[in-house]
């Protein structure tokens, strides 16, 4: 076991010399999966060891797409251990992705590779060991109102548990002894192992603040989980003081045995702590709120770059003077990069790419075009400062050249090691009207023109119309008086010339498109509140994990559009006078 100190040399020592790291992590792959039939059917000619260059000639870049059927192959047992499709390993599970655009999460197949997991040790305690620089550890403030679910595991036909990445490490921790001596969570494991999101929310919330005075840090995997949990606390405070004065949950909970842990865990009517409580959220004053319920605590922990650039206003008001951290550059396929200072707000948020994580090559994006420049790639050594890329990967467990499809921009190097800032996800194809990072510009410049809090949005592209649409769903938050029956006639005219301001924010590409006729007028849908947690609950029932959800900003799925205009208050066509 390596000291904070070790951990941070030996991260250091792998950024100096990067490229030759990445070739060394490229050579260890290649040569423990050689003869997997993924592999044999590019590279069989080739006299081994296999080059960088010979890889990158001879194997395609892929997509989820190309791996496919032979996952469905790989979960339905049919697995021949003398010629592995993907990997040498034996396959343990499945993880989930989050899959929020379709509603359809992809299933990545998780192999036992001693390689992946000295890797992932490595990323993960060097990201532990930074954590305690920021926080250093106090034994007797210690716990964490951590929003943690387990998720369902399901089985696959050839009986292969199927669960999200974070749910995986949970596994090992379902005795009530393990818990608590191994996790920092406040909550029983009860609550964590629960089956319904909203109610684990709340007991989260209920338990936290039973033991406030021990509560150290507040964490989520996505800043949309915090302003979720924090709206719930915002909307339902009278109702966990009415539970703590009583000494159980009121919620009609039907995981018995979450609710019997949280009565457990109250351990009686808390008439005082309910007092004290009251007395504060009374004031209707939630700036600054986490420091006022929870006097200890020191930081707030979640990732906030990307999609969850949005939320961080809204976090910051909760959090006040607390401090905000970041999270890492980690995903279902592999590690990617460490943030080494956590304390950035998302607009600096940097990662360092680490060399041995996995090997990566970097695809030239034009943000102008919205698309890759070629399927030419450049490696650790070939980026170039300021410029963007999409990320593809080569694990250790199965996946070559598989498009990430996430956008980085390139801004310096940390030793030898690019160091990077998120932008975006890639557009699925090159004929999507908006980006992400379009939606999200134009919806910052709409909040500034009206007088009232958005608090979600999507966008759907409609190529089915002639000529082709775009779709923007809006919601605002709970009571706002544009959307009361009683005022939308003359919320209408308001909010139409604020739509002005939406879509003069949608991008150059956009604009030059909307000129020339090639798409139709701007459709706006405000929906009514609670719309997106709807969208939620059916991500859920379609199998993603609600640990790793992420709300999307660009639809794909025609169940969610139907879903989204059923909600609608409010409808505004622009370019014509129509509103429904």
């Amino acid at each position: 076991m390596m000291t904070d100190d070790e951990l941070v040399r030996n991260l250091e020592d792998l950024t100096k010399n990067a490229a030759h790291h990445q070739l060394q992590t490229l050579h260890s792959i290649l040569q423990h999966q050689a003869n997997v039939s993924y592999l044999q059917s590019y590279l069989s000619a080739c006299h081994a060891p296999v080059d960088a260059a010979t890889f990158r000639s001879r194997v395609p870049l892929s997509s989820y797409d190309h791996y496919f059927h032979l996952i469905n192959q790989l979960a339905s047992g049919d697995i021949d251990h003398h010629q592995p499709l993907l990997s040498a390993d034996p396959l343990l599970c499945f993880f989930y992705s989050s899959g929020t655009s379709t509603m359809k999460p992809k299933l990545i197949p998780y192999f036992d590779s001693a390689l992946s997991r000295a890797a992932s040790y490595n990323a993960h305690q060097s990201s532990a060991a930074i954590f305690r620089k920021f926080v250093p550890p106090r034994p007797e403030v210690n716990k964490v109102l951590w929003f943690l679910y387990a998720d369902e595991v399901t089985t696959t036909r050839g009986g292969f548990k199927v669960m999200a990445a974070s749910t995986y490490p949970l596994q090992g921790n379902k005795s009530r002894s393990n818990w608590s001596q191994t996790i920092s969570c406040i909550s029983p494991r009860e609550v964590v192992f629960g089956t319904n999101i909203e109610h684990q929310m709340y007991c989260h919330l209920l338990c936290a603040l039973k033991d406030f005075d021990i509560i150290d840090g507040i964490r989520a995997a996505y800043a949309a989980g915090l302003i979720r949990a924090f709206s719930l606390l915002e909307s339902k405070w009278e109702k966990l003081c009415d539970d703590l004065e009583r000494g159980f949950p009121s919620l009609e909970i039907a995981d018995a045995a979450m609710k019997e842990s949280v009565v457990e865990f109250l351990g009686g009517p808390q008439v005082d702590l309910s007092r004290r409580i009251r007395e504060i959220c009374a004031e209707s004053n939630w700036g600054g709120i986490l420091s006022k319920l929870w006097p200890n605590v020191r930081y707030v922990k979640s990732v906030t770059t990307g999609s969850m650039k949005q939320y961080y206003p809204k976090l910051k008001y909760y959090a006040g003077d607390v401090r905000i951290l970041g999270g890492d550059y980690f995903a279902s396929e592999c590690c990617l990069g460490i943030n080494l200072d956590i304390q950035q707000p998302p607009e600096s948020t940097r990662f360092v790419m680490l060399p041995t994580a996995a090997y990566f090559e970097f695809l030239p994006f034009d943000l102008n075009e919205r698309s890759v420049v070629g399927e030419e790639t450049v490696d650790f050594s070939g980026v170039k400062v300021g410029k963007m890329y999409e990320v593809a990967a080569t694990t250790y467990r199965g996946l070559y050249r598989y498009r990430l499809g996430d956008i980085v921009s390139v801004v310096g190097f940390h030793n030898s090691s690019p160091l990077v800032e998120f932008v975006m996800r890639a557009p699925k194809t090159a004929y999507e009207i908006i980006t992400e990072k379009d939606l999200m510009s134009a919806v910052e410049s709409f909040q500034h023109s009206i007088a009232a809090e958005v608090v979600e949005f999507a966008s759907f592209s409609d190529f089915e119309s002639s000529p082709k649409q775009l779709k923007v769903f809006i919601e605002f938050r709970e009571g706002c008086v544009l959307l009361k029956e009683e005022n939308l006639q003359e919320s209408a005219e308001a909010l139409r010339s604020c739509c002005s301001s939406l879509e003069s924010g949608m991008g150059e590409i956009y604009k030059v498109q909307r000129d020339r006729g090639e798409i139709g007028p701007l459709v706006v849908s405000f929906v009514r509140s609670g719309t997106f947690d709807g969208i939620l609950h059916i991500a859920i029932m379609n199998g993603a994990p609600a640990s790793q959800y992420k709300p999307p900003k660009i639809i794909r799925s025609p169940e969610i559009v139907g879903f989204m205009e059923e909600s609608a208050v409010l409808t505004i066509s622009l370019d014509s006078q129509e509103t429904k």
